[in-house]
């Protein structure tokens, strides 16, 4: 599952057979369509390979839209990555404590934790606001 959300508690999930470079160009284009007209999105990363590093940009063939703007975490920085404390909410209040039959289970029930999460704006905005962080981008502060 790859996932986001914005400071708009707005949030994309897509659930695909495999994490790739190919997987998350199809997620940043996802992305894009959430993105309103005239407005520009920071997408914040960490060190996954098919994300790419501040020190190699983008891995080869990754399709980043006009409208999104890479941001790379410094390496074993996870407090920074807001999606960190979504995953730690989603395991400890709705995925913890369970036994999975099958991949099929696992995969509906991070659906439906996913669901939970992404339908309480408030939750969303709780959970992934940084209001301490600023990022200055081509003369604008975001």
């Amino acid at each position: 599952m790859m996932s986001s959300t914005s400071s708009r508690s707005i949030s994309s999930r897509l659930v695909l057979p495999t994490v790739n470079t190919a997987m998350m160009s199809l997620h940043l284009a996802e992305i894009s369509q959430q993105v309103a007209e005239g407005a520009h999105a920071i997408l914040v990363l960490d060190g996954a390979g098919y994300h790419g590093t501040a020190k190699t940009r983008r891995p080869r063939g990754l399709v980043v839209p006009d409208t999104i703007t890479l941001l790379h975490l410094p390496a074993s920085s996870p407090e920074l990555n807001p999606m960190e404390l979504v995953w730690q909410s989603l395991r400890q209040n709705t995925l913890a404590n369970r036994v999975f039959r099958d991949d099929r289970q696992i995969v509906n029930a991070c659906c439906d934790a996913w669901n939970f999460f992404a339908n309480d704006p408030d939750l969303v905005a709780s959970i992934t606001s940084r209001h301490w962080a600023q990022v200055k981008l081509r003369g604008r502060w975001y």
